[in-house]
């Protein structure tokens, strides 16, 4: 008898052990440019009010994954998340279900786990001060995720709504709410971009020699991380990929050569250059990977499976 272990979004928080998922996603960083990732580009569906994108990926000796994310980024009127997912893990040599997730924490945590990988191998070693431009769901992950890899004291919290900044900057006591963008960004070592605009909401100019910028928002047609900003910078991206037109790839880059950023992966095993000095700029530009779903699905489903957790539903 096929039973699928389902799981809600508290089962998957409490199984998801935040070092083990980074450090898996370093891991899988490097899998995806040795060739060794299988994930079809992803596509989507657009309604009037958002988009649902399917991303499906196997790496071997894992199971296979299918992540189902609804982007709509005017749910906050319905008390919803922006982002709503699900994520479905299949066995590589059957084929058999074995379990659907709640894949919306997921999205969080290793979205922010991808900007932490990024951010251990190009920050500089001394990055004491950080700012988070958005308060939103990605803005609390960054807080709790991409903190641990550097050492650090300050943390600048800004948002489109004030009062969201300062709700987020009480949740850790290294944490100040700022009114403006510039304010929180203006000194800050590493600067991390988790909104959903479809327009730059920082400047290059703001920004001090020797800053590392993450960007993770996803809005086409335009986004956050202004061209000027990838353009003057050493560019990382996950995957050349996101050079891709959207929903594959990322709209910012858009027109850019893909010979313009190097590969995450490509930085962990060394075959492409990190940081070659304390005042140059660098810059994580996420689009999103199904290797990255798949991994942290993996912990998550391997903790539950071996703790009996969530709920078994007897497929047939």
């Amino acid at each position: 008898m096929s039973e699928i272990r389902l799981l809600n979004e508290a089962d998957v928080r409490s199984m998801l052990d935040i070092d083990a998922m980074i450090d898996a996603l370093a891991d899988g960083f490097i899998a995806l440019s040795e060739g060794k990732v299988v994930a079809p580009p992803r596509a989507g569906v657009e309604v009037p009010h958002g988009v649902l994108l399917s991303m499906p990926g196997w790496v071997p000796g894992k199971s296979i994954s299918v992540k189902l994310v609804a982007a709509f980024h005017d749910n906050a009127k319905y008390g919803l998340p922006g982002h709503q997912a699900l994520i479905c893990l299949f066995d590589s040599e059957t084929g058999t279900p074995l379990s659907v997730m709640d894949g919306t924490g997921i999205t969080a945590l290793r979205t922010a786990g991808g900007a932490a990988v990024a951010t251990r191998l190009l920050a500089r070693e001394d990055s004491k001060t950080m700012a988070i431009i958005g308060a939103g769901v990605q803005g609390r992950s960054h807080l709790q995720v991409v903190t641990r890899v550097r050492n650090i004291e300050e943390i600048r919290i800004a948002s489109l709504i004030p009062g969201d900044a300062e709700r987020l900057a009480a949740e850790d006591p290294r944490a100040t709410g700022y009114s403006t963008y510039e304010e929180a960004v203006r000194g800050a070592d590493i600067v991390c971009l988790c909104t959903s605009s479809s327009t730059p909401v920082i400047e290059l100019g703001w920004l001090s020699p020797g800053t590392h910028v993450t960007s993770v928002g996803y809005a086409p047609p335009g986004g956050e991380l202004a061209r000027e900003i990838a353009e003057n910078s050493r560019l990382y991206v996950e995957s050349a990929m996101a050079f891709a037109d959207p929903p594959a790839g990322c709209a910012e880059l858009k027109g850019m050569p893909a010979s313009a950023a190097a590969e995450l992966g490509e930085g962990l095993l060394g075959s492409k250059p990190g940081r070659q000095s304390a005042e140059e700029l660098t810059v994580y530009k996420a689009m999103g990977h199904a290797m990255e779903d798949l991994v942290a699905a993996q912990i998550v489903y391997d903790l539950a499976t071996a703790a009996g957790a969530g709920q078994l539903f007897k497929f047939r």
